[in-house]
């Protein structure tokens, strides 16, 4: 069994994610997306999905990303 890098949870089902030549092992997705999704410019959420992306921020939307002066940016271009 592996613990979680998380949580620290030794459990056997975790599994082991490689990102930018890094290993991880979670037990659980809401382990890795919490160590590993990145986070909204705008409203701080942890992006699960394309987002969108202006001057190297990324938001989880078009809203955020125009809250924050970004603008011209849509959801589901």
């Amino acid at each position: 069994m592996t613990k979680c890098e998380v949580c620290g949870n030794d459990y056997d089902k975790s599994f082991t994610i490689e990102m930018a030549g890094k290993r991880h092992t979670f037990d659980s997705f809401e382990c890795a997306i919490h160590a590993l999704a990145p986070e909204c410019s705008g409203c701080g959420c942890r992006i699960i999905g394309h987002g969108v992306e202006h001057d190297e921020q990324i938001f989880c939307c078009a809203h955020c990303a125009e809250m924050a002066g970004s603008s011209g940016l849509k959801d589901r271009v």
